[in-house]
């Protein structure tokens, strides 16, 4: 099963999943897709989500160069500082976990989920 990714463009979509993470978590990938390191992350994402837990959880994707300020406004919504590339876990309206680089785990994500 591949990731799901849903694109993150529009700035309405954050308060829109802001309110959905109340009935179910949410996640959000900042990439920058000219980082390797941002690449080496996502792929390690794909690899690792069908035995992850996470298909129920949505998994938005927000392209960093081409939606630079809705990416300013999901650090500053969520009161996280930006980071590329970065995994966000967004439940009740709060980040709930963040991770950048190679810290990112879904392993991670999934306890943080089940709690």
């Amino acid at each position: 099963m591949s990731t799901p990714w849903l694109p993150l463009t529009q700035s309405d979509q954050l308060s829109d999943l802001a309110q959905a993470s109340h009935e179910q978590p949410v996640l959000i990938f900042k990439h920058s897709t000219t980082c390797s390191i941002s690449a080496a992350a996502k792929s390690k994402i794909e690899r690792q989500w069908a035995d992850s837990g996470l298909s129920n959880v949505p998994i938005y994707y927000l392209d960093l160069l081409r939606f630079r300020p809705l990416s300013a406004q999901v650090a500053d919504q969520f009161g996280i500082r930006h980071e590329s590339p970065q995994l966000l876990l967004i439940k009740d309206g709060e980040c709930q976990y963040d991770a950048s680089h190679m810290g990112i785990r879904l392993s991670d994500v999934s306890a943080k989920v089940t709690k």
